[in-house]
């Protein structure tokens, strides 16, 4: 495996990489979601490339940029078993040098949610992905439904530049309890770790009401919405019941929809989705 941590040495590289190719993006201190992200990539592409690069421009100034768990030994060996051919760990200054002064910013999609939580949040990502992109120039990319509102920004991104990668989405890897895999989940204690699964439980309720036929998106959310809050642990940010591409709300659910939450636990925000109504 081949760990390159320049732009120059990354564009240079590919050029001799059999196609097709798949890119993993991800922000590192990897867990089995990361690496179903690499299996169905080594699955699907003669050469695999994942990338390690904690993104500051999708931190706000008060955010967890500088305590985000990291571990790059660990994560070289986990890539290395996974039979991942080129890791691409660049620094900040080789993905942000001096003058830097070019954002992408995808709009509608990015307005809600957890973008209306996070000002600039959702240009740090469009930004570092399409940069990602064109240093790589994937013919697949894989990004886990457990980021629900980021698919949706990537693939609008993607269409709209005509940036010539096909978006690969792979189900939320989940604990024996539900609970979605998640770097930020070290940050629970063991009280709020127990209490977490709460999320998954809300989101399956929501799920069974629509299969035994309910469709008024305010009843589901209503109903999830007391599931969390009868939690004394969680502390409820959203619960949103959308349209799946464009996230905007609904009041029927009569299309494929993505309901998606955030909670509280701590100092642990947490976030979780299934997609429902798709036949």
């Amino acid at each position: 495996m081949n760990v390159i941590t320049t732009v120059a040495e990354m564009i240079a590289q590919r050029e001799h990489l059999p196609r097709p190719l798949g890119l993993v993006p991800t922000m590192g201190y990897l867990h089995e979601g990361h690496m179903t992200l690499a299996r169905w990539a080594r699955r699907d592409n003669r050469s695999v490339v994942a990338s390690i690069f904690v993104n500051p421009t999708q931190f706000g100034p008060s955010e967890d940029f500088a305590s985000y768990p990291r571990d790059m030994e660990r994560d070289l060996q986990v890539l290395q078993a996974e039979g991942v051919d080129v890791v691409f760990a660049p620094t900040v200054e080789e993905m942000y040098p001096q003058g830097f002064s070019t954002y992408v910013n995808v709009e509608r999609v990015t307005e809600v949610l957890e973008g209306a939580r996070r000002p600039g949040h959702f240009r740090g990502v469009a930004t570092v992905v399409a940069k990602l992109f064109t240093i790589v120039r994937p013919d697949r990319s894989y990004f886990g439904q457990k980021d629900g509102q980021q698919v949706a920004v990537v693939k609008r991104l993607v269409q709209d530049l005509n940036l010539g990668t096909e978006v690969v989405v792979v189900p939320t890897v989940r604990e024996p309890d539900g609970l979605a895999l998640s770097s930020r989940n070290v940050y629970l204690t063991p009280q709020e770790r127990r209490a977490a699964p709460v999320l998954y439980r809300a989101l399956s309720r929501v799920r069974d009401l629509y299969l035994a036929g309910e469709r008024s998106a305010e009843r589901l959310r209503q109903e999830a919405a007391g599931m969390i809050n009868a939690e004394p642990l969680a502390k409820l940010d959203y619960i949103s019941i959308a349209d799946a591409a464009t996230l905007e709300e609904l009041a029927v659910v009569d299309r494929p929809t993505m309901v998606s939450l955030a909670a509280r636990f701590g100092r642990a925000r947490l976030i979780d989705n299934v997609v429902i109504g798709q036949g």
